[in-house]
């Protein structure tokens, strides 16, 4: 989810830890538990700082690593300790209990959008993204406004995000329904369909597909129950070439490779330079295919630049590999 969404999360855990009776008779543990829960709630996003060594290194460990059960118990076991240096007074159990609730919920909520999380890292390094909630959905943001206006004008907090918890779980629910009935159709519109890869707008009936057949990528959209093919694509393999082995060791592409399950190749030669692109088909916007990974290698095969990342113009992509930024 969004890093707003994230946050009013911890504002509902604060106020469900109401329900817990030593919570409730203890205003320095409730406090401690709101501000723990609100930070807990975001922590495993910290992990955005690694954008400042390179996109690389992000991509290979956002929602990776940083979303593992290892990294859940780390962050509620020092949010927690952290917090109780300054309140020792307080049941640490119960501080504890809440806040690493609190991680657990982020990195659960991260799987049902199209990103997804290595939440069962290290048992399993599979990707779990279920691509049926929008990384910002607004009827779940504003059931949480809901819910804290709410608070604010005398509603018991406990009480009153059970509610709208409840109306969460139900519309969930009904994301689901939504996406089996839009795989079924796809499926029946197109017989040799092997994998549907869907990622839900902001509008509640709007999809986009890449869709995975036995011989070709078709990627559209999904409007009403309306299925429109916008794009068709050759699926072939990866070739192996001297070329494609070099672009293959590259830190941009494998990091690409690593999390992208949807993606076509395309190797061009230019005058000075041939170029390796991967392209994943799961996130076209106006048009254009945003995340990529890019490699210029010269003749003899020795790495010029690259990239990946999210690029919406090849304008903007172009200058990223001119200029180097993508090899700090």
């Amino acid at each position: 989810m969004d890093t707003g969404t994230h946050i009013v999360m911890g504002v509902a855990l604060g106020g469900l830890s109401t329900l817990d009776p030593v919570v409730a008779n203890d205003p320095t543990l409730f406090h401690a538990i709101f501000a723990g829960a609100i930070i807990g709630s975001h922590a495993p996003d910290f992990d955005t700082v690694l954008k400042l060594r390179n996109n690389a290194t992000y991509i290979r460990n956002h929602r990776g690593p940083t979303h593992s059960i290892p990294a859940v118990i780390m962050w509620g076991l020092l949010i927690s300790g952290a917090i109780y240096l300054f309140v020792p007074e307080v049941s640490y159990l119960h501080l504890w209990s809440w806040i690493a609730l609190a991680v657990a919920l982020h990195v659960f909520v991260d799987i049902f959008n199209a990103y997804g999380t290595q939440a069962l890292k290290p048992f399993s390094n599979r990707w779990i993204a279920l691509g049926f909630i929008n990384t910002f959905d607004p009827y779940i943001f504003l059931l949480h406004i809901v819910g804290i206006v709410a608070w604010i004008l005398g509603a018991p907090p406990g009480k009153a995000w059970l509610v709208v918890y409840a109306v969460i779980f139900l519309y969930y629910i009904k994301r689901y329904l939504d996406k089996r009935e839009i795989v079924r159709k796809i499926k029946e519109f197109l017989p040799d369909t092997e994998r549907v890869a869907t990622s839900p707008t902001t509008k509640q009936n709007s999809w986009r597909v890449a869709i995975t057949g036995k011989d070709e990528f078709h990627v559209g959209t999904v409007d009403n129950g309306h299925i429109q093919i916008i794009d068709e694509f050759e699926r072939t393999p990866l070739p192996d070439t001297e070329i494609m082995n070099v672009a293959l060791k590259d830190k941009n592409i494998s990091a690409f490779l690593s999390f992208s399950p949807v993606y076509r190749h395309e190797i061009t030669d230019f005058d000075d330079f041939t170029e390796v692109r991967l392209i994943d088909l799961r996130y076209r916007t106006k048009g254009y295919y945003p995340f990529v990974a890019v490699v210029h290698l010269d003749d003899n095969l020795n790495i010029l630049t690259s990239y990946t990342g999210w690029i919406f113009s090849e304008h903007k992509l172009q200058n990223k590999l001119n200029t180097g930024n993508s090899i700090l």
